[in-house]
């Protein structure tokens, strides 16, 4: 196969001129790439803008839920022995509790017996229920159990009787209480526990001993713990009992199952730990470090688009450096309307501006907080709130919260400035990618022809240097045959 190269025939450096002709065609695609640049700096930069518009939304409207402004916290003269938690709406308020009993779970252990040893088989029943062993002053003898609120069987048998085998099945069970075996000097435990506080949560444990010849201290029935019947089995050694917490709140008695009281006030949940030998003041009032902490993240959500619109219009005359929006007059425009707004006025509060509670706008557009004239307005919550939550269904003097809003979600809309910025943009990067294609797709037919052109010229000039070496060979011999 025969080896070319373009420009041997001729002598020409073709792959130069080509190259230089087809970068000449090649100067439009270049001030493409530079806008397409610039296209793609600006859709950044807005892009930056919409995610920021829709952080100052989201900072705008917490600020006008009520629940934003409603929030309590709970404090306590003795935490140690009693704290709340805001579990709902609650109101500011102040009241006295006393603790004098805490809940607790019934539990109970059996008689040491040697670690191994055979309990015996059968079956063992547990019920839960309530054990009235009336009062102080009139206590009943022996305590009455109430009808079972649940009942459960486990069947021990032959070769599944040590004290771990019994507590594994207990447990198993689901029977309400849990079963755990204690190692002591004395060799093994078998203690049995309700597994919620309360007088409600206590058990009965009754024994069916399949070895008829045991007595009611031996075999199964040691595990048997029925003080109703009589003192054998579990019931012959100390037990304690399931009871209530119970206090009083400005001295009117409550009571709860376990050492959490939820329900007495409303949207308020206590939690006991100790008995009080004195009084403890539980205080609810308003949350105003949340209330401080959302108006904080509504300023700061403004001056981060604030700064974002400011140096992308701006021109820094030092470095004569335009910014990437500098003269765009969607970005112009939005910038002024935002600081429009922030300037304007509310209607329905005593506080008509942003600046009269501390928020005051500084040259340039950025808000800074005056620390003293906040905790003034926060002392004056409710008008504080109607500053920024009024509705007049009017834009122009609605509260802030809800212009601001509004206003976010309006350049965020599908007709939106901001979107349709956006879409302007992206539509612009498709025209310029596909004048782009244009230009390449006519430099490749331009590079191709005139390849093909200096192919064909470059074999021209070959084929005439060729014939020229031939005549000149010719007449050399002619003139060495004729001398």
């Amino acid at each position: 196969m025969a080896v070319s190269s373009t420009g041997i025939g001729s002598g020409l450096d073709v792959t130069s001129i080509i190259t230089q002709l087809t970068a000449l065609e090649k100067i439009p695609l270049n001030k493409l790439q530079s806008k397409a640049t610039d296209i793609q700096a600006k859709l950044s930069t807005v892009g930056q803008i919409k995610s920021q518009v829709s952080a100052l939304s989201d900072a705008a409207f917490k600020l006008t839920l009520d629940g934003s402004w409603n929030g309590t916290t709970v404090s306590s003269s003795n935490p140690s022995a009693v704290t709340g938690t805001v579990t709902g709406v609650a109101a500011a308020t102040t009241f006295s509790l006393e603790v004098s009993q805490l809940a607790k779970a019934q539990s109970t252990a059996s008689t040491a017996v040697v670690a191994g040893a055979s309990m015996g088989t059968g079956t063992l029943t547990i019920d839960l229920g309530t054990w009235n062993h009336g009062t102080p002053l009139v206590p009943i003898a022996p305590p009455v159990f109430s009808t079972p609120s649940s009942t459960v069987s486990v069947s021990i048998g032959v070769g599944e009787d040590s004290l771990a085998t019994i507590a594994s099945k207990i447990n198993d069970a689901n029977a309400g209480v849990t079963a755990t075996v204690l190692k002591d000097s004395s060799g093994e435990r078998l203690l049995i526990r309700s597994k919620s506080t309360g007088e409600e949560s206590g058990f009965r444990i009754t024994v069916a001993d399949d070895d008829t010849v045991n007595t009611d201290n031996a075999g199964l029935s040691r595990l048997a713990f029925d003080p109703g019947v009589g003192a054998f089995g579990m019931a012959a050694n100390t037990y304690s009992r399931g009871q209530n917490a119970q206090g009083t709140i400005n001295s009117i008695a409550v009571t709860s199952a376990t050492n959490s009281l939820a329900g007495a006030i409303a949207g308020l949940t206590l939690q006991f730990s100790a008995i009080t030998t004195a009084p403890v003041e539980v205080s609810l009032t308003a949350d105003k470090a949340t209330v401080n902490k959302n108006i904080q993240d509504f300023v700061t959500a403004y001056n981060t688009l604030n700064k974002s619109l400011s140096d992308a219009t701006k021109y820094d005359a030092e470095t004569k450096t335009a910014g990437v929006l500098q003269g765009d007059a969607t970005a112009v425009g939005l910038k002024s309307a935002l600081l429009g707004l922030m300037g304007s006025s509310s209607v329905g509060s005593s506080f008509g501006r942003l600046a009269e509670v501390g928020l005051e706008i500084q040259l340039g557009g950025a808000i800074v907080v005056s620390g003293s004239k906040l905790t003034s307005a926060l002392a004056n919550l409710d008008n504080l709130k109607t500053l920024f939550t009024a509705n007049n269904s009017n834009p122009l003097t609605n509260g802030f919260g809800l212009k601001v809003k509004d206003f976010a979600r309006g350049l965020l809309a599908t007709e939106g400035t901001v979107t349709t910025k956006t879409a302007a943009l992206e539509a612009a990067a498709t025209r310029n990618t596909k004048e782009q294609d244009k230009v390449n797709a006519r430099v490749a037919l331009v590079e191709a022809r005139l390849k093909k052109q200096y192919s064909a010229l470059d074999a021209k000039m070959g084929s005439l240097t060729a014939l020229n070496s031939y005549v000149t060979q010719q007449i050399a011999l002619w003139n060495r045959s004729t001398g």
